[in-house]
């Protein structure tokens, strides 16, 4: 099942600044290139090294960011100035923000109110004023860090929410559209002005933010919930004998009947998955519309649907509860990221770890990207029967590494790697994230491709400093140092202007430089030879 929300909640960047430079040498333009990947010899760098690191930022419940409603913009930056700062300390690449908890947001928008997660109440603005979708996307971009949007696509509301609806949540301007089950009301799948909804707020985020990917998550048709005991009623017995839990069914009574009138012909359960679907397949079209270079990913439950699982794999379908065909979205290449959300150890059969991984990987004909979600905050978690060691987690990402066709992955959540639990961020950076990398390409879509980067150098008595200067598709660049015999690897951010290379303690000054300009897709341009030593 889905880890409960409350259990879920237990929850340089490069070198120096701009430096002063003396005499440049040769411009880049006098220089040698190496195509991207080409290792031709020993004068010639190896391959960039590519994987997707990444940990998702939840905003509802305040779980990563912010600490808590109510705090001040200033004190709401400072928070996410640390996250970002401890991402880039990790050698992580991506963030994935949270920006529509519930039908509303962490930026100001015509469609829904501001989210009481920033500032304790539904409709109120962050104080002072200042758009903070905005402000992490500069930021990490600052940090030559990605930032993913995440959406919820159907949530609308919790009973625990601590404020009033604001009039422009969709509970008031479209309430046909919502639906109460349990403690949620719920964005009804079936009902047109729900997806449209859900649509608009998504492209008009494209439109506007210089985002690098749209996210959505697991949730659909809502978790199931136990219905409510009938007096009088006979309860049903489950395989053991036992009285079987009877489920609440979702309450989209109206728009199945409307469907049936209008000469339907598929079953309920396959009239919800293609509700689903439908919407599925309109964000990835409508977002590769909008801008060919935001990507699109999905995060869904960690097990397929059941009658294509691998032998010994049981546990809850989202095919058959929340009207998921994740396989169906590999199938069509409706995506073009997968995160499966693999929330299991290791050594648990049920939910093997490697067995879903693989099985996840067979289902990918399109040859999306395969980045595994990780279940990071269980560490330390309470009780202990949840708890991981951070060695569950170093294991799993080797795991992920052994599988060429799995190419990254994403850390739930930000908190556990903020705070250091067991060591986790110092394991990680000591151990599996010992150097920079960069988000594998997506070479199905398409953006301009970046040119040779103008590159002037110059040696002082500390080492190499560097003018760097790419073209409008320039996002990154890549830089490789040989130091005697060792190729070391660097990315800066596109808007950065100035690199330094200081020598090395043993190994001194390096002498052989190359520099590539790599575009908003992971798309790398030709390696220009930025320095070699005098002979």
């Amino acid at each position: 099942m889905k880890p409960d929300l409350k259990k879920r909640a237990f929850t340089l960047a490069g070198m120096a600044g701009a430096l002063t430079l003396g005499s440049f040498l040769t411009a880049c333009t006098t220089q040698p290139t190496v195509p991207e990947g080409r290792a031709g010899g020993a004068d010639n760098p190896p391959p960039a090294p590519r994987e997707f690191r990444a940990a998702w930022v939840s905003t509802v419940a305040n779980i990563d960011w912010p600490s808590k409603p109510g705090l001040g913009a200033a004190q709401q930056q400072a928070e996410a100035i640390a996250i970002l700062d401890r991402a880039v300390s990790l050698n992580l690449n991506a963030i994935v923000l949270q920006v529509r908890p519930a039908a509303d947001a962490i930026y100001p928008s015509k469609i829904e109110p501001w989210t009481e997660y920033l500032t304790g109440a539904q409709g109120k603005p962050p104080m002072p004023w200042y758009d903070p979708l905005a402000f992490w996307i500069r930021e990490a971009h600052a940090r030559g860090l990605e930032l993913h949007a995440w959406f919820n696509p159907y949530r609308a509301r919790h009973d625990n929410a601590r404020t009033p609806a604001a009039p422009n949540h969709i509970t008031n301007t479209i309430p046909s559209a919502v639906k109460r089950y349990g403690k949620f009301m719920w964005m009804d799948p079936g009902e047109e002005a729900a997806s449209k909804q859900t649509m608009d707020v998504i492209l008009d985020v494209v439109r506007r933010y210089d985002i690098d990917g749209v996210h959505i998550d697991d949730y659909f048709y809502p978790y199931p919930i136990a219905a409510p005991e009938v007096a009088g009623n006979a309860q049903a017995l489950d395989g053991n004998g036992k009285p079987a839990a009877k489920e609440l069914d979702f309450p989209d009574g109206p728009a199945w009947e409307r469907y049936l009138a209008g000469g339907g012909k598929l079953d309920r359960p396959s009239w919800r998955r293609d509700n689903v679907n439908r919407l599925i397949e309109a964000m990835y079209k409508g977002i590769h519309k909008e801008k060919s270079w935001v990507r699109f990913g999905i995060s869904p439950f960690g097990m397929g649907r059941p009658d294509r699982r691998p032998p010994g794999i049981s546990g809850f379908s989202q095919y058959d509860k929340l009207y998921a065909d994740a396989e169906l979205w590999l199938e069509k290449g409706w995506l073009d990221y997968f995160v499966p959300q693999l929330y299991w150890p290791i050594a648990q059969t049920a939910q093997s770890y490697p067995v879903l991984l693989d099985y996840w990987i067979s289902q990918n004909p399109q040859g999306r990207h395969m980045w595994p979600g990780l279940f990071t905050s269980r560490i330390g978690a309470a009780p202990p029967t949840l708890n991981y060691e951070p060695k569950e987690i170093l294991d799993q990402i080797a795991l992920t590494r052994q599988r060429p066709l799995s190419t990254g992955h994403v850390h739930f959540s930000m908190v556990a790697l903020s705070q250091n639990r067991k060591g986790i961020s110092d394991q990680l950076r000591d151990t599996a994230y010992t150097g920079q990398a960069l988000v594998p390409a997506t070479t199905w879509l398409s953006s301009p491709r970046p040119g040779r980067p103008l590159v002037t150098a110059a040696a002082n008595k500390d080492g190499l400093t560097f003018k760097l200067k790419g073209d409008k598709a320039t996002a990154l660049y890549a830089i490789w140092a040989r130091h005697g015999s060792e190729w070391r690897f660097a990315v800066a951010p596109g808007s950065r202007a100035d690199w330094s290379i200081p020598d090395d303690a043993k190994l001194g000054r390096a002498n052989l430089v190359y520099v590539s300009a790599v575009d908003r897709l992971g798309n790398e341009g030709a390696r220009v030879q930025a320095w070699r030593q005098p002979s």
